[in-house]
């Protein structure tokens, strides 16, 4: 892909997604950005899309309002195995909903690094955190694929429903293997294709926008991650999440190329 290319995507997505923020702030309908991964403007169904992606209603609860807008497509914290004390780091991490849930399972000691590249999303996460009281996270604003954050300071990476967005997957990699401290783990919940999208799929930049159009074949995906170093690489597609995948396009018949997988890798340690 040419970087006049990747640039224009980036681009759209930026503009979708700064939508959505700004609708959710105010209150009013998403228009287009609806497209985004499910996102609703209605709280009840915000509740409803996460729920179905494995967050419980305790989760739901210890969130600011607002920060729950139906993004997603599963939840990284269920295979993070996060622990007192460890730096994460989630990608794409919008108005913070998985920084804030992290936060309370690493705790005081611990820290959660939110990165966005939209700064509507950015402003909107940062707001959420002071009216929680999150003193343990933070948000910044950056491309995941050149990652404010210095090399070897993470013990984990989470991201959900946001790698795929990338015009450069690889690169995206590169850099969280960058940050990961050795021993250190992703814990991703992204879209991924079963089978080749067909043309008029791929080109679509709706469905860019809408975490279909970039997902890539699970074999390219492994072999990202392996090129990246890492080691130890899980990826485990989940079926049943064809039949909300469906709704992020109603008619297009994209349950049948995308689903849902849980994305787990280490980075190793350095041999004695």
């Amino acid at each position: 892909m040419s970087q006049k290319k990747a640039d224009e995507l980036r681009q759209h997505v930026r503009e979708s997604y700064a939508r959505v923020a700004e609708a959710s702030n105010s209150g009013d309908g998403c228009g287009e950005a609806s497209s985004c991964c499910g996102v609703s403007d209605d709280t009840a169904i915000n509740t409803l899309i996460s729920t179905r992606l494995g967050y419980s209603a305790q989760d739901l609860a210890t969130v600011p309002e607002g920060a729950d807008m139906g993004l997603g497509c599963g939840n990284p914290r269920a295979i993070a195995s996060l622990k007192p004390g460890e730096v994460v780091v989630d990608l794409g991490s919008g108005g913070g909903f998985d920084c804030f849930l992290a936060s309370a399972e690493v705790g005081v000691t611990g820290k959660v690094i939110g990165v966005d590249m939209t700064p509507a999303m950015v402003s909107k996460a940062r707001a959420n955190a002071e009216k929680g009281g999150f003193n343990n996270v933070e948000f910044r604003l950056g491309e995941i694929e050149h990652l404010p954050v210095a090399d070897n300071a993470a013990d984990v990476i989470i991201s959900n429903c946001v790698i795929n967005l990338s015009p450069d997957k690889p690169q995206v990699f590169r850099e969280a293997f960058r940050i990961l401290r050795p021993g250190g783990r992703l814990a991703i919940s992204d879209v991924v294709a079963g089978t080749e999208l067909p043309e008029e799929m791929r080109n679509d930049p709706v469905l860019h926008a809408g975490c279909i159009a970039g997902a890539p074949l699970l074999a390219d995906l492994h072999a990202m991650l392996y090129e990246a170093g890492f080691s130890d690489i899980r990826i485990t597609p989940k079926d049943e999440s064809r039949e909300f995948i469906r709704d992020w396009a109603p008619g297009r018949g994209v349950e049948d190329y995308v689903l849902s997988a849980h994305i787990e890798a280490i980075k190793p340690r350095a041999n004695c």
